[in-house]
């Protein structure tokens, strides 16, 4: 408790001791619990009186909306329509074009400050968001842009774990004409009713549309008691703010978009590709299998079309910045040799929406962070074909109903003893009656086969099944799939001048992935290695490096992945060791 006391001191100076005490009590208690972000980031929250008052994210303290409710001093804060609301508890980033100039100007700030996000009208905070530029950049830049990458919002997952309350309707301390302008037409709707320049609770202000069902529900009931204008005012407020962001986009020059796009695959690839055991990085893989990666569909990446013109220019522009440190470790080849991950610019970077958050969630910016991997459990199971459904329809099962091996050995043992077929000489064997025989036996042998031994019943049962598979990722819910997991498939080619090379098909089966594998193989043999697409296949992938690999591979499958060895196929096609003659 002292230590967090210190940690909220050193992160918010604006505290006095009295509030630090009063934020931070010595007898009541405080809870700590541990949550995952939709991209899998580990974030610690503390909990006071059943309200979560911090969480931190990679040893950062950042303040609840509950706290910013209590002092909502705490952060510089900058206000927006409330129609934009919707859109940042949505999980959006807020654009510049939707910020709110008051008369008194900006506070003062600098890239990488964490920030407050109001509502036109109100000072109690909605938003708890990291600046993604300076003051003056932003008036710069005309106002256009992306201004700040939003962490936590009012009416999101964290502001859930506590009572749900509304923010509370707080005076602006200065109150422009714009905010004038706002109350005197609240005046006018509402009739003389008195309140700031919107009401308390600012879910009246936001189009239900796209909220979840729970959150739709809480809005019909706030909103039982409004009047259609003010909704289609509300609604007509958020697509002219929508526009104003497009306009913004859409303002820039092709050049100035391309750069954009660089920077936005740069920072993504930093924060969810690379890894701290990657480094030293070739920079042209860097470009090739991370950035390439991170492109949006429809888009593509094109140097010539930016202003750097050359992929060293730009990487020589992040190194100013202090991001990143390239050097050149042989002879005209560049590599990155060192990454600032606490940078604000790769703190603040928000993966844009479309791209997997499980991939990631598996990618991770240093090696403390990087996750475990866990061989899945695999589960052979079998359905009830039609054919068979005779056999098991005593039992209750039919068409289509899935089973275990234990499962179709016990049904089979049943029935058998139910129908009295075992054979009374001969225990070993059993009667073959006219449902066994039709089930079990080919046209062929069905007049020369009377009895059969317990093992070929059973293995001739499980043969007309039909195959399928069920796969438990760690900490994932079972997922049953048709037919036989295919293994890892190992083969090694011969390519000209003898050279070989090692290919590694069906790692996303077993939860692998396929870049990640390149990248360890890369640095533990210390040769090239690829992600080619599988011949043939459509999105399929296959890891290609070269040299007869298949003996790092076993051990790195084997050993540290822990998976079975009857799920590997081509551990055989390893070099002999022995002596050369």
């Amino acid at each position: 408790r002292r230590k967090l006391r210190a940690d909220v001191a050193a992160a918010f100076p604006n505290l006095s001791a009295e509030q630090l005490t009063e934020f931070i009590p010595n007898k009541e208690e405080l809870n700590v619990i541990k949550i995952y972000s939709h991209k899998g980031e580990a974030i610690t929250v503390y909990m006071n009186n059943r309200n979560p008052i911090l969480f931190e994210i990679e040893k950062a303290l950042y303040p609840t909306v509950y706290t910013l409710w209590l002092y909502p001093d705490l952060l510089p804060a900058f206000s927006t329509w409330p129609p934009v609301l919707q859109k940042l508890a949505g999980g959006a980033d807020l654009m510049l074009p939707g910020v709110v100039v008051p008369s008194s100007g900006f506070p003062q700030v600098e890239r990488g400050t964490l920030c407050a996000v109001t509502l036109l009208g109100n000072r109690a905070p909605v938003a708890v968001a990291v600046a993604t530029m300076a003051t003056s950049e932003m008036l710069a830049a005309g106002m256009k842009g992306k201004g700040f990458a939003v962490l936590h919002t009012y009416l999101d997952h964290l502001w859930e774990y506590g009572d749900k309350s509304y923010p509370p309707a707080l005076a602006p301390l200065v109150t422009d004409s714009a905010e004038k302008e706002s109350a005197e037409e609240e005046e006018e709707t509402e009739g003389n009713q008195p309140v700031s320049s919107f009401s308390t609770d600012p879910l009246q202000h936001v189009d239900v549309g796209d909220l979840s069902l729970k959150e739709r529900d809480t809005c019909a009931i706030a909103m039982g008691k409004e009047e259609l204008h003010e909704n289609r005012a509300a609604e007509t407020a958020e697509d002219a703010n929508t526009e104003v962001q497009q306009e913004a986009e859409d303002s820039r020059t092709p050049q100035e978009q391309m750069d954009a796009l660089f920077n936005q695959c740069f920072f993504h690839a930093l924060k969810c590709k690379v890894k701290k055991s990657d480094l030293p990085l070739l920079t042209s893989t860097f470009l090739r299998s991370h950035m390439f990666s991170c492109c949006p569909a429809g888009q593509q990446l094109d140097i010539k079309k930016s202003s750097y013109k050359k992929f060293s220019k730009f990487l020589q522009c992040m190194q100013q910045q202090k991001i990143l440190q390239v050097k050149e470790l042989s002879k005209g080849v560049e590599s990155i040799v060192e990454v600032d991950w606490k940078h604000p610019g790769i703190r603040a970077f928000v993966v844009p929406e479309g791209f997997s958050s499980a991939s990631a969630a598996q990618d991770s910016k240093s090696e403390d962070r990087e996750h475990v991997y866990h061989a899945p459990e695999i589960i052979p199971l079998y359905g009830v074909s039609a054919k068979m459904v005779p056999l098991f329809q005593e039992s209750g099962h039919k068409k289509g109903s899935i089973l275990s091996s234990s499962e179709v050995r016990n049904i089979i043992i049943n029935y058998v003893k139910t129908n009295e077929l075992v054979d009374e000489t001969n225990k070993n064997f059993v009667k073959v009656n006219a449902i066994l025989c039709d089930c079990l036996l080919d046209k062929s042998e069905q007049d020369e086969i009377s009895n059969l031994k317990w093992d070929d019943l059973l293995s001739r049962c499980l043969e007309r099944l039909q195959p399928l598979h069920q796969v438990t990722f760690f900490g994932q819910e079972p997922v049953v799939r048709k037919g036989n997991i295919e293994p890892i498939d190992i083969t090694v080619a011969q390519r000209s001048s003898n050279k070989k090379v090692t290919m590694i098909k069906n790692l996303e089966l077993y939860g692998l992935d396929p870049q990640c594998v390149a990248n360890v193989l890369q640095q533990k043999v210390q040769a090239s290695a690829t992600i080619t697409p599988v011949p043939g296949t459509k999105d399929r992938v296959q890891v290609q490096i070269q040299g007869n690999q298949v003996h790092h591979l076993a051990k790195m499958l084997l050993e540290e992945y822990q998976l079975p060895r009857k799920y590997i196929q081509g551990l055989e096609k390893a070099p002999k060791l022995g002596r050369k003659k």
